[in-house]
């Protein structure tokens, strides 16, 4: 039998993940694309890490910071919020820290390949810089930033490690669909464990082969190029 409510839960922590990181992503790949500032490839490692820290370790830092005597637990208490650590708070926040560069990586990909001409030609149109962003490179990048929302959702739909550190195993509130995958193999009831992959193992394939067909190939996390 299914697990919907993993699933369901999965599928909201995914959507939820996905719009912070357009909100969040978009200026900060921006900015990544075109500055020149000496600090740039430390934001970029600071980006990128989750990228080769081991899930359980990554989860393990968040839920120190999450937790009531840490700064994101205690800022979260301060702003009249309950508990953060094994929430489904604790994981929206976990979950977009660890997808980050599946979405600002391909986001930057993208305005790095954008023609400095049409933006300077927008420029000098009397176009402020923040409408030469919506009006411009916004439509201009629209593949590579649905290449990152994509890659976004679909990591985020499979957390195990950082989900099962930040938000345990509490059924309707942070019970994943990975985790329930794995409670039903460790109960070794591999036919609800198979049932319970399965839209999992759909929805992955159509989101990435969406990704594939509007692309003509999907721009996987790596190093951000520049122009």
């Amino acid at each position: 039998m299914i697990d919907w409510d993993a699933v369901g839960l999965s599928v909201r922590l995914a959507a939820a993940t996905a719009a912070i990181l357009v909100v969040v992503g978009l200026p900060l790949a921006w900015w990544l694309a075109r500055t020149t500032a000496p600090w740039r490839p430390f934001v970029e490692a600071a980006i990128a890490l989750p990228l080769v820290l081991p899930p359980t370790v990554l989860g393990f830092y968040l839920l120190l910071a999450m937790g009531p005597s840490g700064p994101l637990g205690g800022l979260w208490r301060a702003l009249g919020g309950g508990r953060l650590a094994f929430s489904f708070e604790g994981l929206l926040v976990a979950s977009v820290i660890y997808s980050l560069p599946f979405a600002v990586q391909p986001f930057a990909v993208a305005f790095a390949g954008l023609e400095r001409s049409l933006i300077e030609t927008a420029w000098t149109l009397g176009r402020s810089r923040l409408a030469t962003f919506a009006t411009v490179a916004l439509p201009l990048a629209r593949g590579g930033i649905l290449t990152g929302i994509v890659l976004a959702f679909a990591h985020t739909l499979g957390e195990f490690g950082v989900v099962l550190m930040v938000g345990g195993n509490l059924p309707g509130e942070t019970r994943t669909v990975s985790i329930a995958i794995y409670d039903r193999v460790q109960a070794l009831d591999y036919e609800g464990a198979a049932a319970t992959a399965l839209p999992l193992l759909v929805v992955s394939f159509l989101v990435l082969a969406l990704t594939y067909g509007l692309r003509g190939g999907v721009v996987l996390p790596g190093p951000i190029g520049r122009r």
